[in-house]
């Protein structure tokens, strides 16, 4: 199957099915709409290197997924699927890749359910917009879509509303999107948390200046002022915030288990070394002498580097015990095991009260957290480089060892 002449075939398809049922209301699920979404899904797709079949999956369930809005507006993931079929099958593609891409299209519907990572990527590239810069020109967009479409009068403030649930509410499924567009995303809420602020304090304002024309309309802002203030020393930790500390976190377990890998391969590879040398080598020095030298220098290289090794990945933990006096003086980070593996439930149960009810409590643990992460990290690296430098510099001296013993031996 030749997916580039297909995949062609597919965006030529869906270029002029645009064409053919333009559909002048649909300001933001239109022909730009999926030439941007399709952009998106072959960065991400680019991103995890996807095999040939794969990416012409994503970029023809890319092309087909908003084809249904054309035909029938409540139920157009379904139809853009079956469009997507009967193209896939005109053309003799197989029943797997079929199958695969109306999973894709089905998974864009709301709310997003991805399961594997194909869908995973035609789900965040089809939202893509939420976390970038051109996010409100499209939310203007689709505004004006969805009253012209469903013949409503929703307010601008709100739409803007609606807009902010649906940001808090929705999340990337891709770690690639997650990190690169969470921010964007967050700075997006803000915008519209100031447009529905400067909404409600022009609201605010033409209501005392009813006031002083209606002296009988009496609203007690005095009231309503301290009733916000409550609700903002209530509100749990910005999301932005909480976004950093888990892509941070996230990204030490990541780097974590990456040298734990390393440390693996060049545990196992100079085992490999060491039984050669042994079950080989030491046996027949007798008949070689000649090669001691060499065979002690990559015997100690190997071991060293083992040693390294195994620095780098041997744990190591505190005794596991904290007093409440340590709570109390916000001495403790409860968010690492080793700090209350030891102790009772109570205790703990105690300490996580405290934690999740102080706030400095509760970012310093974080922030302690993130910092003996990277603590650790940095040791297990610095070992790590150690053991790559004896294992690289001191093959070369073997295997040079090996060649002027062997040269020598010759000449005598």
């Amino acid at each position: 199957m030749n997916y580039q002449q297909i995949l062609q075939q597919v965006n030529e398809y869906a270029v002029e099915y645009y064409k053919l049922h333009h559909n002048p209301i649909l300001f933001f699920h239109n022909k730009q709409h999926t030439e941007y979404m399709t952009g998106k899904t072959v960065q991400i797709a680019n991103h995890y290197r996807l095999n040939d079949r794969d990416f012409f999956i994503v970029i023809t369930a890319s092309w087909f997924h908003d084809l249904g809005y054309m035909v029938d507006l409540n139920c157009h993931e379904e139809e853009s699927a079956k469009l997507a079929d009967a193209f896939l099958r005109k053309h003799n593609a197989e029943e797997g890749i079929i199958s695969n891409v109306n999973s894709c299209i089905m998974a864009t519907k709301m709310p997003q359910l991805p399961g594997v990572l194909l869908e995973q990527i035609i789900c965040d590239a089809d939202l893509f917009h939420l976390g970038n810069d051109d996010f409100l020109n499209n939310d203007k967009l689709l505004f004006k879509e969805v009253n012209a479409l469903y013949n409503t009068d929703i307010s601008k403030q709100d739409w803007h509303r609606k807009s902010i649930k649906f940001l808090k509410d929705h999340h990337y499924h891709t770690d690639y999107c997650q990190v690169l567009l969470n921010d964007g995303k967050q700075k997006n809420i803000e915008k519209l948390k100031r447009k529905v602020a400067a909404e409600e304090e022009r609201t605010s304002k033409n209501i005392m200046r009813e006031e002083k024309k209606h002296p009988e309309i009496l609203i007690d802002y005095a009231a309503v002022a301290a009733q916000k203030s409550k609700k903002n020393k209530q509100e749990k930790p910005e999301k932005g915030i909480e976004t950093m500390f888990r892509i941070s976190s996230s990204n030490h377990q990541r780097l974590s288990d990456m040298a734990d890998n390393k440390a693996h391969i060049m545990i196992t590879v100079n085992s490999i070394i060491l039984s050669a040398i042994i079950s080989l080598l030491l046996r027949r020095l007798s008949d070689y002498e000649y090669l001691i030298i060499p065979t002690f220098i990559l015997l100690s290289i190997s071991l060293l580097a083992m040693t390294f090794s195994i620095l780098a990945t041997r744990p190591s933990i505190p005794d596991g015990t904290f007093l409440r006096t340590d709570v109390d003086d916000k001495n403790v980070n409860l968010l690492f095991f080793g700090n209350y593996y030891k102790m009772g439930l109570d205790d703990y149960s105690y300490g996580m009260t405290k934690m999740m009810e102080d706030r400095d409590f509760l970012y310093g643990s974080l922030i302690k957290d993130v910092y003996a992460q990277g603590v650790v990290l940095g040791k297990k690296y610095r070992l790590l480089r150690i053991a790559y430098n004896i294992f690289m510099f001191g093959l070369i001296v073997s295997v040079l060892a090996f060649i002027i013993a062997s040269a020598i031996f010759t000449k005598l």
